[in-house]
């Protein structure tokens, strides 16, 4: 008995597309409303309970901002593999979200400064309210246009940040090439990135762009994601 082969084949193929094409457009919607000032979803108010570095706390989350529904993956990666924090000096996360590396740093450092940094206005207001629940005071929010405007928020000690990847290669590679020459000397930068889409690539081409006062190295690999490190010499 013969089997049509070409139309079970191109059944498969439209099944495939169509995955594809919903997973495109639910991260292109998904990264509208992350990326955007003010998200047009509702804003409707929940509370996760989370663990971050062994810090337990409940935490509230709402639509249009990343990570409303659960710890992330790449977020989960870089809080159990990036190394202790110093106990004092400025401390950026680009990219804040509801603030889950913000509030982690602010446990483990509470005489550093924490600078919570996003484009979401909701973002930010979720920032704030999840720090002060957490008696954490060391923690900061700015809009990101207002934080590159202040010259005392330059000489940053470290930065841990889950960076938006799915924004595109160049508004990443403008946002990372923005705030890490920011880093002062023997500064440092953790950076989690999901090895499919371009952890590798981004080691070198920020070792490229960087230069010579940077070392950009491959720091720890868990669950499919890299976290990088970058330190000013």
């Amino acid at each position: 008995m013969a089997i049509n082969t070409f139309n079970k084949t191109k059944k498969t193929s439209s099944i495939n597309a169509t995955k594809t094409n919903k997973n495109t457009k639910e991260a292109k919607t998904g990264g509208e409303q992350y990326f955007s000032a003010n998200p047009n979803s509702l804003d409707l108010r929940r509370t996760l309970h989370v663990d971050l570095r062994g810090h337990e706390v409940s935490v509230q989350v709402s639509n249009g901002v990343f990570s409303s529904s659960k710890l992330d993956l790449g977020t989960a990666v870089l809080l159990k593999h990036a190394p202790q924090p110093p106990e004092n000096g400025r401390f950026f996360d680009i990219g804040c979200g509801w603030g889950a590396i913000s509030l982690a740093l602010g446990f483990e450092s509470p005489n550093a400064q924490i600078y919570a940094v996003d484009v979401n206005e909701r973002a930010l207001d979720l920032t704030d309210i999840n720090a002060k629940n957490a008696g954490l005071n060391n923690i900061h929010t700015y809009l990101v246009e207002d934080a590159l405007k202040e010259d005392a928020l330059k000489d940053i000690d470290l930065i841990w940040s889950n960076p938006p990847i799915r924004v595109g290669k160049d508004v990443l590679h403008n946002i990372l090439i923005t705030w890490l020459p920011r880093l002062k000397v023997g500064g440092a930068a953790y950076l989690v990135v999901q090895k499919n889409l371009g952890s590798d690539s981004l080691i070198t081409w920020l070792s490229k762009t960087l230069g010579e006062d940077f070392s950009v190295e491959k720091y720890a690999s868990s669950k499919g994601y890299r976290i990088i490190e970058v330190l000013r010499k």
